[in-house]
């Protein structure tokens, strides 16, 4: 064991056998050898973003033991996208689909759903999850099916296919999942509108993804009809975020960001990490969220920098300042209805950046509900959203008016 976890109080230590113990359990998907052929991209994609590179059936399991199998159509499909810089790449998803008719008003809606953060590692990918059932959003994403929506779930860039999984990357989130809707409605099979209602929903990491995607709507995918988006605990200032989780229990979740901003803008660290810090980042490449948490929890950056400087001071200066002020959300304005969700008690994302996304929204003249809960924990607090989301999306599609909560915020 290294001498800096014996270090560590008694409590901090049990902390980490647990979640070791957790993650073992169910965050190790198991990966078929056909699946994995199929996550291989071409050689050069130039296909206009949306458009199906290839398909295959898959399953969708409910537990880690697949004994629940989803009784929704599901398709693992790898789709053209842009990276943030507008280059074209290949990202897979998952396409899921009811197999009984859609009976409510209009079309068949298609949910553009975020998933929160899986880890870094192409094992991690949602669709390799959803297929060995250890997806930890699979029961919310059952849920979705039960009502009648269409589910099309991104897997980020990435994240299952080649090269560093862009980790919080606005740009390259946003088009990862709004080209994985424009994917679900050209899939041939599904009986999806091909310009049907669609919304967006996402929670931490999902929760900056949806809300990147409802920004950027307008003008990078200004044909699909946008019904609204749910946005919960959306780490929309990325600083005040890292400053906040490092030397926490969720230190890992800045060190993804690392990794995954350095890998986006090309952004070499040996400058700036020393040898511990560069094993680290190595490391957590490969991790997925259990596991990443167990190891690196309680890290501090200062102990991973060549300088000692911490991760919010590194922030301060060029060019980590541009980077992150890139991934800034809450500056452009969404033009459907949106609904934030936050926990007082959230102890991953601060509460106080979620309110001040609403804020931010309310201020350039968005249609914004906020709910907030007292619910404890960032995990916590997903189970309140979630059963926020279902009553939103379920007053889109019924076609009621928001109530804006602008007037308080």
């Amino acid at each position: 064991m290294p001498r800096s976890s014996l270090r560590l109080p008694r409590t901090r230590r049990l902390v980490r056998v647990v979640v070791v113990v957790l993650a073992a359990a169910v965050m190790t998907p198991v990966t078929t050898a056909r699946a994995a052929g199929f996550y291989d991209p071409p050689a050069t994609v130039s296909a206009t973003p949306g458009t199906v590179l290839k398909a295959e059936s898959m399953a969708f399991y409910l537990d880690p033991l697949r004994t629940l199998r989803s009784t929704a159509r599901a398709t693992r499909v790898m789709y053209a996208t842009q990276d943030r810089a507008g280059s074209p790449i290949a990202v897979t998803g998952t396409v899921l689909v009811p197999p009984v008719p859609w009976i409510g008003p209009g079309q068949r809606p298609v949910i553009g759903y975020a998933a929160g953060t899986q880890g870094m590692g192409d094992q991690c990918a949602p669709s390799r999850q959803l297929a060995a059932g250890s997806e930890y959003e699979g029961a919310f994403i059952s849920g979705l099916l039960t009502r009648g929506y269409a589910v099309a779930m991104t897997d980020y860039q990435g994240l299952g296919t080649p090269g560093t999984h862009t980790y919080m990357v606005r740009e390259a989130q946003a088009h990862a999942v709004l080209d994985m809707v424009r994917a679900a409605q050209r899939l041939p099979g599904t009986g999806l509108p091909a310009a049907g209602p669609v919304m967006l929903a996402g929670y931490s990491q999902g929760g900056g993804a949806s809300a990147a995607a409802v920004e950027l709507a307008p003008t990078y995918a200004p044909e699909l009809e946008l019904e609204g988006a749910v946005a919960g605990a959306v780490p929309a200032e990325l600083g005040a975020v890292a400053a906040h989780l490092d030397g926490s229990l969720y230190s890992a979740f800045a060190l993804y960001a690392v990794a995954g901003q350095s890998a986006a803008y090309g952004l070499d660290l040996d400058g700036f990490l020393n040898a511990r810090g560069t094993s680290v980042i190595a490391a957590v490449k490969a991790e997925c969220v259990g596991e990443s948490i167990a190891l690196h929890a309680f890290t501090r950056s200062s102990d991973l920098t060549k300088d000692g400087r911490t991760l919010t001071e590194l922030a301060a200066s060029e060019p980590f300042r541009s980077i992150i002020a890139d991934q800034r959300i809450g500056r452009l304005e969404p033009k459907v209805p949106v609904l934030v969700t936050h926990s007082v008690l959230d102890d991953v994302i601060p509460y106080a950046v979620g309110r001040g996304l609403a804020r931010d929204w309310c201020a350039r003249g968005a249609d914004v509900a906020f709910s907030s809960t007292i619910t404890p924990t960032h995990v916590g607090g997903a189970v309140p959203s979630f059963a926020k989301e279902y009553a939103f999306l379920e007053a889109r599609v019924a076609g009621l008016p928001q109530v804006s909560d602008c007037w308080w915020l």
